[in-house]
């Protein structure tokens, strides 16, 4: 017999089953990552109808089975509507949620990559930093949360904390002046290197309270692309998207 369950989360996804059914995917607090069904919820009176869409944050009452979940009912607090009115934000949002349910696993504790995703989406709504910053905090933070992130507090190369002047892709993190020409680090801003600690010390709550110069997002943008081809073994949909429209 199935339970009754109730969870607070986000639609990552969500695919038509049938002719009116949804398959969706949940970020939850409670259970991580979860699949289930929207019965009905294509129904042009269907109580699902705006619920089962992605970016809809909430509280989800559901049947637990033995492998999916079937929602039947949801009260949502924010549909990120804004996003939906802005074109390039929705691509980014899109993939903010395709990250998000790359990194995430079921019965996993979730909890500050729902935080996470939930912070950079009211980001893109905010526009008080560009786009290209919102995308590159957020993917360096999701790595964080993930355990997969680059040693930026001392040098990769003789383990001082001090004096921390460029980046090794070799090793994985910060050099220090004098291991930079041994191991041919790339030269970057002090502020750039301050910007990637913040990052990956901060609380979710406080990542998009900055703004940097055009050089600093530069270089943030180079390092965040090449660390993203190393630790992210997928090709997504909307990344694709917004390189290609350059947006």
């Amino acid at each position: 017999m199935s339970d009754k369950v109730e969870l607070t989360g986000m639609v990552l996804s969500a695919v038509p089953i049938g002719e009116y059914d949804k398959r969706i995917v949940l970020l939850t607090k409670e259970r991580g990552k979860i699949s289930g069904f929207a019965k009905g919820a294509r129904r042009q009176n269907s109580p699902l109808l705006a619920a089962a869409k992605p970016f809809s944050f909430g509280t989800f009452e559901c049947f637990e089975g033995r492998s999916s979940y079937n929602m039947y009912q949801a009260s949502i607090s924010n549909y990120f509507e804004e996003l939906s009115t802005d074109f390039e934000s929705a691509y980014y949002g899109m993939y903010f949620l395709e990250i998000a349910d790359y990194y995430t696993r079921e019965n996993s504790d979730e909890r500050e990559m729902l935080k996470l995703i939930y912070v950079s989406l009211r980001a893109l709504e905010k526009k008080r930093q560009d786009r290209k910053l919102v995308r590159r905090i957020y993917e360096l933070k999701a790595m964080t949360i993930a355990g997969e992130y680059p040693q930026c507090f001392c040098c990769t190369g003789c383990g001082c904390a001090g004096e921390l002047t460029g980046f090794s892709f070799e090793k994985n993190g910060m050099l220090c002046r004098q291991c930079m020409y041994e191991f041919h680090g790339e030269k970057l801003q002090e502020s750039t290197i301050y910007a990637m600690q913040y990052i990956i010390s901060s609380p979710v709550e406080k990542l998009y309270t900055f703004t940097v110069s055009e050089e600093v997002l530069l270089e943030l943008e180079r390092i965040m692309t090449r660390l993203c081809r190393t630790f992210i073994d997928k090709k997504f949909k909307t990344l694709e998207i917004i390189e290609t429209l350059q947006i």
